[in-house]
Order: structure tokens, then C-alpha cells, then sequence
């Protein structure tokens, strides 16, 4: 029996290799598996959890759509929607927070991370945004979510928010309880200028990342200046542990050429960065700018992106509609 597959990705704009290689690859490799049933929500309600700019906001809903199909996910086999016209997602999340506890959320690290020293001016839906996620994955009955380290925590309280729900109304199974799909390897991408960073999109410097939308010059470039240390390349994985730029740059050739990490540092062991970062270069070309040129052709077509939006959003309602309406059996409602 396949799997139900259930991911969401904030349009936030200016997706990086980071992205790619952490979430959206790994979702072309689920979908093209003919046994998953796989949707993939353009988180727009968790995007506003911080302030944004209409007209970007609504740019950058397009922009991930076109990234999804620029990368190889079939429209026609997989659910693409944003969750905004789904009106299910905002009723279910308000259920589903008067099911979860304060102390569950209370126990978020990532709201810690986000709202910074001054928690007070940190909005609601940031605090709750947890909440919100859960009833995303609830209402499509999914049995699996791929999440990175920094979601982890986050599928732990849907599972208690599944389970409570199920215990309080003494029903089995109403609430399918997801498992985690967990990328082991090369699921967080580091900063080209700093290997204990994450690749980020709000860094100031574009040189510390590759962009899905950058030119092959532009990818060579930021290749070339990326930083590495001065020691030869490693002979043994062991040997990287405190070299964490060296070490990034080879998760990267490896995620992109699908290879072990043991099986690039074989490969390049002995040889000199500089020829290295030439191979490595070739290989993000290869794979990166044809998504990018892709991405620019279909933010062309606007029309052709609202159609995916409107057909995946009719079969999205057509599913959450339905849960929502047997919640409200459940509730007395």
C-alpha cells in the first residue's frame, strides 16, 4: 500500500539550492513513486505569521507553483494547492487548538528561535503557527510528512494533537496518526560563507547562496568565491567533522550527483579544491539552471499557474471539506 503524502513550503520568495536539495527534490522523487498519493500546499496562512507585502506575497505564491513543476512535480498526479482557499485549514486549526495544550506549545523551540528576545511583539499566529500545521496534515488523513530537523518537533505535537482528539471522542482512528519521512543526509544545506549556517534567503550576502532563478556565471562565481580552508581535500569523512565548509560543499556535489558521501570524497580525494569546486560547479549547471530557466518561462504563463491552483484547490476542498464536516459530527456541531 502507498503512501499519503502531505508538505508544505512558505512562499516566501527567492527559493535557494538549500530548498532544493532539503525539501523539493526529495518531493519529485515521492511523487514520481506511482504508489504515493502525494499533496503539496503552498503554505500562504503560515507565510503571514510575519508581515508581507501583498503584491510580493502574491508574486512568490506563483513562484513556488512554477518552482514545484519547473523541478518535475506533475501537476496531473499530485495535488498542488495554496492553503488560503481552503477555508477547512483555518476552521480545522481553530478545533484543533482547543484540543492542544499551552505546555505542548509552550515546548516549541523553533517559536523561541523566531520570536527572539522580545517574545511580546511576536504575533499569535507565529505562537500557534504549530497548530495551524497540524490541521494542514490532518484533514487529508495523511499517513507521512517529510520534515527536516527544524520540523520535527513540530510533527511530534500533530501526533499528540491526532492522538488526543481520537482518545477525548473515543474513536480509533478518525485521526490518522503520521509517521515522519526523514531525510538522513544532506537535509540542511549551509551557507557558501559559513559552514555553521544555514543557506538562507534573508542572509544579506547573495553570494551565500545559489538561487534556483541564478544564471550558470552567477552559479560559477559564487562556486569559485565559496569559502573552503586550506588544508588539502579529505581522504576520509572522519576528517571533515571541523571542516564544515569542506564538508558542505561535498554534501552538495553528492546530494546533486545522488551519491554517497563516501563515494564523492573517493572520488576527490588527493586533488586540489580548485578542481573540486570546477566539477561541482558543473554539476549544480547541470542540474539547477534548467529548473531556472524553466521557473522564468512558466512565471510567463500566469494563466497557466492559476489553472494549477484552481484544479488542485477543487480537489483539496473536495477532501478537507469532507473531513471538516464529519469533525463536526464528532463535536456536537
Amino acid at each position: 500500500m502507498g503512501k499519503k503524502i502531505f508538505s508544505g513550503v512558505q512562499p516566501t520568495g527567492n527559493l535557494h539550492l538549500g530548498n532544493y536539495l532539503g525539501a523539493i527534490k526529495n518531493f519529485v522523487k515521492l511523487s514520481n513513486d506511482k504508489n504515493n498519493q502525494c499533496i503539496f500546499c503552498v503554505v500562504d496562512l503560515h507565510a503571514i505569521t510575519v508581515f508581507q507585502d501583498p503584491k510580493d506575497l502574491r508574486n512568490n505564491i506563483c513562484e513556488t507553483v512554477a518552482t514545484f513543476v519547473a523541478s518535475g512535480i506533475d501537476p496531473k498526479k499530485s495535488i498542488i494547492f495554496n492553503q488560503s482557499q481552503v477555508s477547512a485549514h483555518s476552521e480545522a486549526a481553530w478545533i484543533l487548538s482547543c484540543i492542544a495544550r499551552m505546555g505542548w506549545l509552550n515546548r516549541m523551540t523553533q517559536f523561541k528561535e523566531k520570536a527572539g528576545k522580545d517574545k511580546e511583539k511576536a504575533s499569535i499566529g507565529l505562537y500557534s503557527y504549530p497548530v495551524l500545521m497540524a490541521a494542514d496534515i490532518l484533514l487529508y488523513d495523511s499517513t507521512h510528512v517529510p520534515v527536516g530537523d527544524d520540523q520535527k518537533q513540530h510533527l511530534e505535537l500533530c501526533r499528540d494533537i491526532a492522538q488526543k482528539f481520537n482518545n477525548d471522542f473515543h474513536l480509533n482512528d478518525f485521526f490518522k496518526v503520521p509517521e515522519p519521512l526523514i531525510q538522513n543526509q544532506f537535509s540542511r544545506i549551509m551557507s557558501l560563507k559559513d559552514g555553521l549556517k544555514k543557506m538562507s534567503k534573508s542572509d544579506s550576502s547573495d553570494l551565500s547562496r545559489i538561487n534556483l532563478t541564478d544564471k550558470k556565471d552567477e552559479i560559477i562565481n559564487k562556486i569559485k568565491k565559496a569559502k573552503t580552508d586550506p588544508m588539502p581535500m579529505p581522504s576520509s569523512p572522519e576528517e571533515l567533522e571541523k571542516r564544515h565548509e569542506a564538508k558542505n560543499l561535498l554534501g552538495i556535489y553528492s546530494s546533486l550527483s545522488d551519491y554517497t558521501l563516501e563515494k564523492t570524497i573517493n572520488e576527490f580525494s588527493g586533488k586540489n579544491f580548485s578542481e573540486f569546486k570546477e566539477k561541482l560547479s558543473q554539476v549544480i549547471v547541470d542540474k539547477i539552471v534548467p529548473i531556472s530557466v524553466e521557473i522564468k518561462k512558466l512565471l510567463d504563463e500566469k494563466k497557466y499557474l492559476d489553472e494549477i491552483l484552481l484544479d488542485g484547490c477543487k480537489k483539496a476542498n473536495e477532501i478537507a471539506t469532507k473531513k471538516i464536516k464529519k469533525i463536526h459530527e464528532i463535536l456536537g456541531f
